[in-house]
């Protein structure tokens, strides 16, 4: 068995944070969706959600945090399989937002 590690670092540590947000966009078939989603990882450039409508890797979503109703606009990055509580959808902020999530990070120096 080998290890995989990355060829590029991360840019800011992961945190475990299980939260809801709205997450709005295009469906696969080309519809807008708008519809409450959990988090499952965040960073502060974006973070993996559960989603139940299907979409397209590149696609673009709009996330709201509905503590603060702050948005940010991202994009898809990543596709894992679908589950039971939905697809794991891997997104990527177009700004970072360290502070969209309202949790602290590990410091840079932490994670490498």
């Amino acid at each position: 068995m080998s290890d995989v590690t990355s060829a590029t670092p991360r840019r800011s540590g992961r945190v475990f944070h299980k939260m809801r947000v709205q997450a709005q966009g295009r469906a696969h078939d080309r519809k807008k969706f708008k519809e409450t989603c959990e988090t499952v990882v965040v960073n502060a450039h974006g973070g993996l959600l559960l989603l139940k409508h299907e979409v397209d890797n590149g696609e673009m979503l709009v996330i709201t945090n509905p503590e603060t109703l702050e948005e940010q606009e991202c994009r898809i990055v990543y596709m894992g399989d679908p589950g039971d509580k939905g697809q794991r959808v891997g997104i990527e902020f177009l700004t970072p937002a360290p502070r969209f999530w309202g949790v602290e990070f590990p410091s840079e120096s932490a994670i490498h």
